[in-house]
């Protein structure tokens, strides 16, 4: 609930602010005091459109705050601290918070949730949660089918909401299965032909049999082919000098003489030196014997082979421009079975989700069936509830007729609702904008908080003059309703009714003064004689008059009865 409201420059008001509260809290004033301002003022806080026209003249802006009592665990806080704001605990599972929003006269908006600045956004998540708001334009919220429905849900409670949440399940799992069909059978010619050419390809692929790293070992091996003769005449005339088959003295020989040279020195640094160039000798005798080897593998090939080769390469050429690289080819050779027995499936697929999106549609005509019993039960249960409420709401032939009647296939089911109202004895039911005036609709909409309340309680209520149209002893009821509905929530209404305001037990009144320049406004809360004036001046027009003052007083006696 809020617990408290501050204004500045809102309107006409200059200051004020609001102690509000639990219960029933009644807003009254004379006519452009500024009452309107206060409801303004909580839109702000929960995140309306915010309009520089409300800023009061002269002043740069405008600002509201208000201070909101909420659960310490749940919804409300978690998006508190998800904005980067937080809470204040006060004890028993309670949490103070904190919310602003200020508006420039150039139309800058501004909002701080919990000690942090926010996007307006936040806020009007946090009203999901806190607070509806009933002004004499949203009753045109009755007038459509949507409202209706959410409604009737709200009072349905957990049989309706089960009975929902199965429908929206059946009714996704058609919608997904309904999607795949589609787009295996408008997709049908393009994925036959993708598994025509990947069947292809992967023949192509087989018959060639690429193995990793081949084009790069043939790119070498074509390399040493091509140089062939410039490579054997330096192999051949190494192999020469090595071997001693020049008219030169030949590696060996010469290492063999240095060595014994240096064996006759008798001195042990020379021993080793000689030992040494004998490895040396050996080495060079190795490496003669490899280039000999060399050379022969050389006389094995021939262009017979560079020929081979090339055309190998040609081919592994083809397969890389086809995939981009031979590693691709390779790769899809490896994946691009799987992928064809899918294409190949696409039968076998069609009729099994065929077979499975038949059975589903039944299974959601069931879950679309038990829905529609379910609303219908808690609709005939609606019905008599508002009429009874209407009954005690000074219209005594009223009746109300919540009628289920099946509709266009949505998410939230089959079914269209609509609040059909009998004003009086032997008229038909009709749709309730149609059938209603304003007072009645006032007192239909009422009827339905109140009802619908008494299973889905809602934190805050707002009203901006839900009595207009009405008076005398309907005006009465609709005060007894509104202390009712602040038995489980808190409820806020601007009136220009007594019979209203006497079933409050926070009275606060928007009393204009003015210094000869300048009208403003402030907020006073009103107790005793204050508040007989109120009520007087309210039922009369004069706050002095006794005959008023005494029917304030019995009003007064009335609400606190009621209380």
């Amino acid at each position: 609930m809020i617990e408290e409201m501050r204004l500045r420059d809102l309107g006409v008001i200059a200051e004020a602010t609001l102690p509000i509260g639990s219960g029933f809290t009644a807003i009254t004033g004379e006519t452009g005091a500024g009452k309107t301002m206060v409801v303004t003022g909580l839109g702000l806080l929960l995140g309306q459109r915010a309009d520089s026209g409300a800023v009061r003249a002269g002043a740069p802006q405008a600002s509201v705050d208000g201070t909101w009592i909420v659960p310490e665990r749940g919804p409300v806080v978690d998006r508190v601290r998800e904005a980067g704001g937080d809470v204040e605990s006060i004890g028993s599972g309670l949490a103070e918070l904190l919310v602003g929003r200020s508006l420039s006269s150039e139309g800058r908006s501004r909002a701080t949730v919990g000690g942090r600045a926010a996007p307006a956004t936040v806020l009007a998540d946090l009203a999901d949660h806190l607070v509806v708001v009933h002004g004499q334009s949203d009753q045109l919220r009755l007038r459509t089918a949507a409202a209706q429905r959410e409604a009737l849900d709200r009072f349905g409670g957990a049989p309706v909401d089960s009975a929902l949440q199965q429908y929206r399940v059946a009714y996704e799992r058609v919608r997904e299965l309904g999607r795949e069909l589609t787009m295996l059978t408008d997709d049908r010619d393009a994925r036959m032909r993708e598994a025509e050419e990947l069947r292809v390809a992967l023949a192509e692929i087989e018959r060639v049999e690429p193995q990793p790293g081949e084009d790069a070992e043939l790119s070498l091996r074509a390399e040493r082919l091509a140089n062939a003769e410039e490579l054997r005449s330096a192999a051949a005339t190494a192999h020469e000098l090595l071997s001693g088959e020049l008219d030169a003295p030949d590696v060996g020989m010469l290492l063999a003489e240095a060595r014994r040279a240096l064996e006759r020195g008798h001195d042990p640094a020379l021993d080793d030196l000689a030992a040494q160039v004998a490895d040396l000798g050996y080495r060079s005798a190795d490496l003669a014997q490899s280039i000999a080897g060399y050379l022969a593998d050389l006389d094995e090939t021939g262009p017979h082979e560079l020929a081979a080769v090339e055309d190998r390469r040609a081919v592994l050429g083809g397969l890389i421009r086809a995939h981009g690289s031979l590693d691709a080819a390779i790769e899809l050779l490896q994946t691009g079975s799987a992928r064809l027995a899918e294409l190949d499936d696409d039968g076998a697929r069609i009729e099994r989700l065929t077979s499975e999106r038949d059975a589903a549609a039944s299974a959601l005509d069931e879950r679309a069936a038990a829905l529609t019993a379910a609303r219908s039960e808690a609709a005939a249960r609606l019905g008599d509830a508002v009429t009874e409420e209407l009954h005690a709401l000074a219209m005594p032939d009223a009746h109300v007729v919540v009628a289920v009647t099946p509709g266009a296939e949505s998410a939230t089911g089959r079914d269209d609702v609509a609040i059909l109202l009998a004003p009086h004895i032997g008229a038909d039911p009709r749709p309730v904008a149609k059938s209603a005036s304003g007072g009645e609709l006032s007192r239909v909409m009422l009827a339905i908080e109140v009802v619908i309340a008494s299973v889905d309680p809602v934190p805050t209520f707002v009203f901006d003059e839900v009595d207009a149209g009405i008076g005398g002893a309907a005006a009465i009821e609709v005060g007894r309703r509104l202390a009712r509905l602040a038995r489980s929530s808190q409820v806020i209404a601007v009136t220009h009714l007594a019979q209203v305001a006497a079933f409050a037990n926070n009275h606060l009144s928007v009393v204009k003064a003015n210094d000869g320049s300048v009208t403003a406004s402030d907020v006073r809360r009103l107790d005793g004689a204050d508040r007989e004036a109120e009520m007087a001046r309210l039922l009369s027009g004069m706050p002095d008059s006794a005959a008023a003052l005494s029917h304030a007083r019995e009003l007064l006696m009335l609400g606190s009865k009621a209380a």
